[in-house]
């Protein structure tokens, strides 16, 4: 759980990677190629092979993180460097290494960090690897009498599979606020994108950098907001109509769930499936978000009992929305707000089945004349219904309700690794242009 920015009026976007990468291999003098990657195009090393030597075999932590003054120009000087990922900017190890007259660096991820990789504008020959593959070249070291490697950078390769992954650093849910709201909401293209950079400092960011570039390769869910950001106001501008809700719906409705070998998405960190919990609704799809069918719409007013619903007084919610507000004198629940998502709570004290009701509303954005019919893919172990099974529109009736009701026995309710037991519901016409998509999320709760 460390997902931030949780509002409902927020889009919450995470980072996935795209089918770019900057390969590059560490050759061990044993002949074994570590695969990592680099965006290094200065003086290559040309197979040419170099002692390596990793600081933190003392159990010098700072040594083994390359922080500031750490390194002796002794013990590395003419040598490749591992260091160990975390604390100190990546950049900034680089650095140190090149300042202590070494020629090359290995930065190894932390268990952490697990195989996610990201390539950094390092001022030195340098290559990131994964955890796996960081441990294997510091058992190399410690095992050899001489260990010696090289760096292969090998460029930019596109077509790289599978993509999109979500990537090791994006947050991860659940909503630890308001756990009736899933986040987060969709994530987008954030691994190693080639973005606009300023000349006032090098592609580094530190003053020692005295590089110019005009772009650089950046990574972050800084890098995957803006593309959502982009996407939206395409959006607005194909429909000036649409309110920030109706944009957000579109979005997730329409957000794929499996990379582009129709696979279901991994996390880069672990190789493993991911879930709702990881990429929300989806990767973001701005082809199918321009024609989505159905919107969930959220007004003003249903934010405000949003507030009302999760125990803000009027004096509270007036904070928030800088005007007067009235609770209404029977408590909403949260989890109706519209959202295009359902997250359904259970105690984990509740004795024999229950059951969870939803109340959602579509908006008809399509032909005027439709008709969809739902499918549902229930969680494992839980029994969900949907009244009615099929939404009639017409030139007059746009806009319909439905209920979920989900029943569940917490006493035998197994969640999986994340904590909860996930689902789907989807609307689709009858010529299956439009599928609708709502990702559903059964999980515990212990009464407060």
């Amino acid at each position: 759980m460390s997902v931030t920015n949780l509002a409902p009026w927020l889009v919450t976007v995470g980072a996935g990677t795209i089918d770019r990468n900057f390969p590059a291999d560490v050759i061990l003098g044993d002949g074994r190629r570590l695969n990592g990657v680099s965006l290094y195009s200065g003086v290559q090393l040309k197979g040419k092979m170099y002692p390596v030597v990793y600081p933190g075999k003392s159990g010098d932590l700072s040594a083994s993180l390359c922080m500031e003054n750490s390194l002796d120009p002794n013990i590395v000087k003419g040598k490749i460097v591992i260091c160990d990922r975390g604390s100190n900017p990546r950049v900034a190890k680089g650095m140190v290494v090149k300042e202590a007259g070494g020629v090359g660096m290995i930065l190894a991820n932390a268990a952490s960090n697990g195989e996610g990789l990201v390539g950094d504008a390092h001022l030195l020959l340098a290559c990131a690897l994964g955890s796996d593959e960081g441990d294997a070249v510091k058992k190399y070291v410690s095992s050899s009498p001489n260990p010696t490697a090289t760096i292969d950078v090998k460029g930019t390769m596109i077509g790289i599979k599978p993509a999109p992954v979500v990537a090791s650093f994006s947050a991860r849910g659940p909503n630890g606020l308001n756990p009736e709201i899933l986040k987060p909401d969709l994530i987008a293209p954030g691994v190693n994108i080639l973005a606009a950079w300023t000349d006032a400092v090098g592609p580094t960011g530190l003053d020692s950098d005295p590089r110019k570039t005009e772009f650089n390769i950046l990574s972050g869910t800084s890098m995957a907001c803006p593309h959502v950001s982009g996407a939206a106001a395409l959006l607005k501008s194909a429909h000036p109509d649409w309110s920030p809700a109706a944009i957000r719906s579109a979005m997730m409705t329409t957000a794929s769930i499996t990379d582009k070998t129709n696979r279901p998405m991994i996390d880069e960190a672990t190789g493993k499936p991911t879930t709702p919990y990881d990429f929300g609704a989806g990767h973001l799809n701005l082809g199918r978000a321009m024609d989505p069918g159905l919107i969930y719409d959220i007004t003003n007013s249903d934010y405000e009992s949003f507030l009302c619903a999760i125990g803000y007084n009027p004096k509270l919610v007036q904070v928030v929305t800088r005007s007067l507000v009235v609770c209404p004198m029977k408590k909403p629940l949260p989890e109706n707000l519209n959202y295009p998502s359902i997250a359904a709570l259970f105690s984990t004290t509740s004795r024999g089945p229950s059951s969870k009701m939803f109340t959602r509303t579509v908006t008809n954005v399509g032909q005027a004349n439709a008709v969809y019919v739902a499918k549902i893919e229930a969680p494992r172990g839980v029994t969900m219904t949907v009244k009615p099974m099929k939404l009639v529109f017409t030139p007059t009736v746009k806009k319909i309700s439905y209920l979920v009701t989900i029943t569940a026995d917490s006493k035998h309710l197994v969640l999986d690794d994340a904590g909860a037991v996930f689902g789907s519901l989807t609307w689709t016409d009858e010529n299956h242009k439009h599928v609708v998509r709502s990702p559903i999320v059964v999980t515990q709760l212990d009464p407060l």
